[in-house]
């Protein structure tokens, strides 16, 4: 039921906000659960299989790579003007589209047998899924209340978990049993069955007014957004958390393919299922810093992400798979504290402000991704762990610096108290 509160006329206003523990509330976590299972499955299904495509398409371990960093850099790019384009055809009807077309292009996949072909599908992939990421920050910046914020944007960024570590896994497993074309199909049915559960279930934007496009008033919110003293700082976090997780996963299978674990494709995929603890920690850690504030609390997630890149470079496959455990787990909380803390800065902005964090968010994967493949090429898995620690550390700089960040003005938000009332 909508909550009444009093204006400083004494006029009673309804308090029509989406809060934790409602039947709205669920539907909307539903809708974009199911969304962020698509949206991550479709995009990350191909990592396990690229030593698949170095096989089949005799290509390099960089080259095969492209598969991902091509769709995430044209992702990066389109969602810039995604938050415009959903300004002006409304939240829903943008994500609805964006899900079920992506999901027909990657049933395309499954059917091509050139190289070229697949990277172009992969390109367009890119395209079509921009509609989503950003658009679904800035649907729950404006119809989530300030106090149950934080645990949407942990339970939408669980789903996401939940769908690369599927997408992977589905792909990986049944690559060994029936070929990658099989499994990549199948996850562009579960990407079908999930659009539609989107559709009927996320509720009709409330806080949402047309924006006809205005390229003046456009170019005024992105240079807006860095102007603010927090902003670029966290769209840098976002480009070195991205970066440093994808190339991991990109370059693990390679190093566990080979001796001395000779593990099967399978088996590997089965190592994706330590996405499961994504669905904790972002969830977890964003609660922890709703309490505690994000920037005594993001810092922790960039040195868990080192610690576990030290692991990695570790020979035991116990330890690997730690490491492993450790870099998602920091990732996660990471970007669920950095995503919802763009929202808050943003202001009026806020759809420009969460394109640009996704922009350099999906950069990072795009451009570390392909980089990796270099140092592996080089120096095998010790130089992508130190590259990959480079961008950690650097991370750990940037938090350091948020953490120094004044407060923005206003009262603190719901569940903080005074000292700790930053954003």
């Amino acid at each position: 039921m909508p909550r009444l509160s009093m204006q400083a006329n004494n006029a009673p206003v309804v308090d029509d906000y989406i809060r934790h523990g409602t039947p709205i509330f669920r539907r909307t976590n539903l809708a974009l659960f199911a969304a962020g299972i698509a949206t991550f499955g479709l995009l990350y299904c191909i990592q396990p299989l690229m030593p698949e495509f170095s096989k089949d398409f005799q290509v390099s371990a960089a080259t095969s790579a492209l598969s991902l960093s091509l769709t995430t850099g044209v992702l990066a790019v389109a969602m810039l003007f995604a938050g415009a384009v959903s300004d002006a055809w409304g939240r829903k009807s943008v994500m609805t589209m964006s899900l079920l077309s992506s999901s027909v292009l990657v049933l395309a996949t499954a059917l091509v047998s050139d190289w070229h072909m697949l990277l172009i599908l992969r390109t367009l992939l890119g395209l079509t899924l921009s509609g989503l990421p950003a658009v679904a920050m800035t649907y729950l910046s404006e119809e989530m209340h300030p106090d149950s914020i934080g645990l949407g944007m942990g339970l939408y960024i669980s789903g996401n978990a939940i769908g690369g570590m599927g997408g992977r896994l589905v792909a990986g497993v049944l690559a060994d049993f029936v070929g990658w074309r099989a499994g990549v199909a199948t996850v562009g049915v579960i990407g079908l069955i999930s659009g539609l559960v989107f559709w009927s279930s996320l509720p009709p934007s409330r806080h949402f007014t047309v924006q006809p496009l205005n390229w003046r008033t456009l170019h005024a919110r992105f240079t807006g957004a860095f102007r603010d003293a927090g902003l670029p700082w966290l769209f840098a976090e976002g480009f070195l958390l991205l970066g440093a997780f994808v190339t991991v996963y990109n370059y693990i299978g390679y190093r566990l393919l080979a001796a001395p674990y000779h593990l099967s494709q399978a088996v590997v995929g089965l190592i994706f299922s330590v996405y499961l603890i994504g669905t904790f920690s972002s969830t977890w850690m964003g609660h922890l810093a709703g309490k505690l504030g994000r920037r005594k609390v993001l810092w922790t997630a960039f040195a868990l992400m080192f610690c576990g890149v030290l692991l990695t470079m570790t020979q035991p496959l116990m330890l690997i798979v730690l490491g492993i455990v450790a870099i998602t787990f920091g990732f996660f909380g990471g970007h669920s504290i950095a995503s919802s803390w763009v929202g808050r800065r943003a202001g009026a902005a806020k759809a420009q402000a969460s394109s640009m964090y996704l922009f350099s968010y999906y950069m990072g994967s795009s451009l570390a991704g392909v980089g990796g493949g270099f140092f592996y090429a080089s120096h095998g898995w010790q130089g992508v762990a130190i590259f990959v620690g480079a961008l950690v550390l650097a991370g750990l700089l940037i938090a350091w610096r948020l953490y120094k960040l004044a407060p923005l003005p206003g009262p603190p938000s719901p569940g903080t108290e005074p000292p700790l009332a930053e954003m």
